[in-house]
């Protein structure tokens, strides 16, 4: 059930110790879980009315706004309850880094995040997003942005023929080195032109809405 103002009081409050009930945290974008906490009725009544997420801190023993002091707010993207309506799913658009050790997420370990393959397409175009801003003339990424869109457009079409020809030559391993670096070049040409790869996430969505 997709939560609102208008049907908060529907939770099973009375369920769990204390009124409270869990709320995983979930990028809205990419699907990383970022970490795990509590709320109650007021908590998540601040959450909908300031579209960021607000905790009851057992710690802190009061309501706590997620990135009061660090400014890493979670902004809210969508909330929604499981089939018992006595756990919270709520989908964000993270503000930097989660965790409190300046971690993306409180379950981050070399085996997640970045070094996850479910993760890992969300993290590099993150990256290349960060190196078009950040003047590192040692980046491949940031000389490529210097030269422009002809410079990125003639990678990408020379990328594309390569992995035809790779394809044609039946060799699997050069689909696979020429389709990385295809992808790669795309992703930056999207930057280029200050789109990402959820612009086009967004678009085949709806494309696949129109044809169900």
């Amino acid at each position: 059930m997709l939560i609102t103002l208008d049907n908060i009081a529907q939770i099973n409050w009375d369920k769990n110790n204390n009124k409270n009930v869990p709320a995983i945290i979930q990028n809205f974008f990419s699907g990383e879980v970022l970490m795990h906490a509590f709320m109650n009725y007021e908590a998540l009544q601040k959450s909908i009315e300031d579209q960021e997420v607000t905790i009851n801190s057992r710690t802190k023993k009061r309501l706590w706004k997620k990135g009061e002091t660090s400014g890493n707010f979670l902004k809210i993207k969508k909330i929604i309850t499981d089939c018992d309506c006595d756990s919270l799913l709520i989908m964000v658009d993270p503000i930097g880094p989660t965790c409190h050790l300046n971690n993306v997420s409180c379950f981050y370990s070399k085996e997640s995040s970045q070094h996850s393959k479910l993760f890992f397409l969300h993290y590099l175009d993150k990256l290349i997003e960060l190196n078009k801003k950040e003047n590192n003339k040692n980046s491949y990424t940031y000389k490529l942005f210097l030269k422009g869109k002809e410079r990125i457009a003639q990678k990408l079409g020379e990328e594309s023929i390569e992995t035809i020809i790779a394809s044609m030559q039946n060799d699997r391993e050069k689909i696979i080195n020429e389709s990385s670096d295809l992808m790669y070049h795309f992703l930056v040409l999207l930057h280029e032109h200050n789109m990402d790869i959820y612009t086009i996430i967004s678009r085949l969505q709806k494309r696949h809405q129109n044809t169900n």
